[in-house]
């Protein structure tokens, strides 16, 4: 008998069957997570909520072309992701930066000036990282800061795994050498 715990079910099967009550489940637990990814690649938070209202939608009309059940969370991400670059298709490579951090105070914090500091640290990171190429954006925030596998980001970027791979590598690379040149 294993002692790892038993994955989360999704009510797929019953969001395909058309329960509204499934889907409610499904968005709660997909809604934030999609929000992040998206809004890590287009920075801008009024788009970012278009599109992942433009997920759902999709994902409604198309839960019939899914075929494994399990696999509905790369699924979700990879029409998030479809979306992201048809958005940057149409808009261009510039995207408005928006809000890049809260900024509300956190008054928990022992001393303000480390609030600024990590603040500025944290804008120039995420400066750095606007700065890659979208491909390769795309897959260090999948892989970073969502914690998909880089075969399940190959299915969601419909890229091969050696691309994947590569793309992973290079944006690692650019950002370690313009964190050496970087005050940060």
């Amino acid at each position: 008998m294993s002692s790892t715990p038993e994955p989360e079910l999704l009510p797929v099967a019953q969001a395909r069957a058309g329960e509204s009550a499934a889907w409610d489940r499904l968005l709660r637990r997909y809604q934030l997570p999609l929000f992040s990814f998206v809004h890590e690649l287009v920075r801008h938070e009024p788009t970012s909520l278009d599109l992942v209202q433009a997920t759902f939608v999709r994902a409604v009309r198309h839960i019939g072309t899914l075929r494994d059940d399990a696999r509905f969370g790369g699924w979700l991400f990879g029409i998030a992701h479809q979306l992201c670059v048809q958005h940057w298709r149409r808009a261009g490579r510039e995207q408005p930066l928006g809000d890049l951090l809260d900024d509300t105070p956190d008054e928990s914090a022992p001393d303000p000036r480390d609030l600024v500091v990590r603040a500025e640290q944290g804008e120039a990171l995420l400066a750095l990282v606007d700065e890659l190429p979208p491909p390769q954006r795309a897959v260090l925030v999948l892989h970073v800061l969502e914690e998909f596998s880089l075969d399940e980001i190959a299915a969601i970027t419909g890229a091969p795994l050696g691309t994947v791979k590569s793309r992973l590598h290079h944006a690692k690379r650019v950002l370690r050498q313009r964190l050496q040149l970087s005050p940060i």
